[in-house]
């Protein structure tokens, strides 16, 4: 098998291939908070470039999930809370492809007084990103909303969820949409303490369409279209054309019937070709299946005062079969 006229050894061809992952991270200031891009490459021991996606992590926290691209790149952008931070890049592999994990990069987010806070992501079910999803199948991750500098707050700050990026035929639910932070809302938890000891976590419920195959939509019962149309101008029609028939002298009246006549035809094909119509001879359509492929999700949370807004995101990867 040849690739752009060079010949793999037989172990590239063979599955489990050692990987190599590489990050860099900027950093930019932004009001009450620091936005992070995070630029990730994952090539195999042959230098081609691998398939699947990459988590951004700070230990055991997922900052952001996102897919490669066709080259094994892929950028991610978040918020970081002020201070430093050591975050790494892991790739979680694919059927081809062993996972690997990047050197740890250090940031620094400059510090700031500002109520604000930070949006993470972690997988449920399935249990590992990207989410791999069958068409017509849904996927669960948590949402957590870390409050930073909350102590500041006099009064509770209340965070929107929504997401975007979504593939055609496919949704996305929070539950709950809004969370609270007040300014005693933990920062932190242990594994196994109580939701009220915890930072806000919302569920994300992503949902896809299934196709329908073998099955065609059944018609409906016809349904003459304006049938009280009908009835009240074709009697009228004919009437009048076989009056204009015997007074063959009064040409007005016989141009009249035509306009008329042909006032009906026109009605007639314009209600043939309605939607209407075709619901009533062919009934509903089934609807298509979500697209197969990778997506990038992203994730918004905002919150606003009534006189600026904080809005913090970060993405999930999503693989559709």
């Amino acid at each position: 098998m040849a690739l752009a006229g060079i010949f793999l050894p037989a172990a590239a061809l063979a599955q489990n291939t050692a990987t190599e992952t590489t990050l860099s991270v900027s950093t930019s200031g932004s009001p009450g908070r620091t936005l992070a891009s995070a630029a990730v490459s994952v090539t195999d021991e042959y230098g081609l470039p691998a398939t699947g996606a990459v988590n951004i992590q700070e230990g055991d926290r997922i900052l952001a999930s996102v897919a490669l691209n066709s080259a094994g790149q892929a950028t991610a952008r978040f918020s970081l809370p002020g201070g430093e931070h050591a975050l790494t890049a892991v790739y979680t592999g694919d059927t081809s492809h062993l996972s690997s994990s990047s050197p740890v990069v250090d940031a620094q987010a400059s510090d700031s007084t500002t109520p604000s806070f930070q949006v993470t992501v972690a997988p449920v079910s399935p249990a590992t990103f990207p989410m791999v999803l069958a068409q017509g199948q849904s996927g669960t991750a948590e949402v957590t909303v870390t409050p930073v500098n909350n102590a500041a707050l006099t009064t509770p700050m209340f965070v929107t969820l929504s997401c975007s990026g979504l593939p055609n035929q496919a949704s996305c639910t929070f539950t709950p949409e809004n969370v609270e932070i007040l300014s005693g809302t933990p920062t932190s938890c242990s594994s196994g303490s109580p939701a009220s000891s915890c930072p806000p976590i919302s569920s994300m419920l992503l949902q896809t369409q299934a196709g329908v195959s073998g099955q065609q939509p059944t018609a409906a019962a016809p349904r003459p279209p304006g049938g009280l149309a009908l009835a009240i101008l074709l009697p009228g029609v004919l009437g009048l054309g076989g009056l204009a028939w015997r007074t063959r002298r009064r040409r007005w009246l016989s141009r009249l019937s035509l306009l008329v006549m042909l006032g009906l035809v026109t009605t007639l094909g314009t209600a043939g070709c309605s939607p209407l119509y075709r619901y009533y001879q062919h009934g509903p359509g089934y609807p298509p299946a979500t697209p197969a492929g990778s997506y990038n999700i992203t994730i918004t949370a905002q919150s606003s005062n009534g006189v600026t807004a904080i809005s913090n995101s970060t993405t999930l990867a999503l693989t559709v079969q």
